[in-house]
């Protein structure tokens, strides 16, 4: 079976609340032995309580795949690439430290890189992966891109992104503002742009409580 050419995984990492249901059900597919395969990453930590999902971006030309040494790391012709198989994987991190997106993780009492493979025992079949089928903010979504397109008329999908000078296309689509000029998503250059709402909490931790409180007691 393959992975039905109509529908497609879509992250619209602006939806994110953080719920972590994604996390938790990721660990109940069958083929993840209880670990999950996805991670939620804070924008900025220090100023924001943003998350983003983080799912595997299934690569066209999977630099985790290039660069192992023992040809664990498959990519199925419907363009999912596959954990580490288990009777190659040598444990070398060569994938880990590759991944421009930093997904796959090395499961050390395993010996063996665990990484998101779309829920392919699901997608392969028809069904939603188990992260999307309980996302309650739909920041991850699987289905046809005229749904999407419905449910987002003021975004549009990307699946080319730009680190450094590197080009990565990727089966998972981003979603992007509409109004958005660039055809792809400088990764590195996105590293820069302050998480929304950073300038109104700086005011905040700049500014002077005692005034404001005079000023708050002096109003009608």
């Amino acid at each position: 079976m393959a992975v039905p050419e109509h529908l497609e995984f879509f992250v619209d990492p602006g939806r994110c609340i953080g719920c972590q249901a994604c996390v938790q059900a990721c660990t109940e597919c069958d083929t993840h032995k209880g670990h999950s395969m996805i991670q939620l990453d804070y924008v900025n930590q220090a100023v924001s309580t943003q998350t983003v999902p983080m799912v595997c971006m299934h690569c066209d030309s999977p630099t985790c795949a290039e660069v192992c040494p023992a040809d664990a790391i498959k990519r199925t012709e419907d363009g999912v690439v596959q954990t580490a198989r288990k009777p190659r994987c040598i444990a070398c991190n060569n994938c880990v430290l590759a991944c421009p997106f930093g997904v796959p993780k090395m499961n050390t009492g395993m010996n063996l890189m665990m990484k998101c493979d779309m829920c392919y025992d699901r997608t392969s079949v028809g069904l939603k992966p188990m992260c999307a089928s309980v996302c309650p903010s739909q920041a991850l979504f699987y289905g046809t891109r005229a749904e999407i397109e419905k449910l987002r008329p003021r975004s549009r999908t990307t699946n080319t992104f730009q680190f450094g000078e590197q080009t990565i296309h990727t089966k998972v689509q981003m979603m992007v503002p509409i109004e958005a000029k660039a055809e792809y998503v400088d990764v590195t250059a996105a590293m820069q742009d302050p998480p929304i709402g950073q300038s109104i909490l700086l005011e905040m931790a700049n500014m002077d409580w005692d005034a404001f409180v005079s000023a708050q007691e002096m109003q009608p």
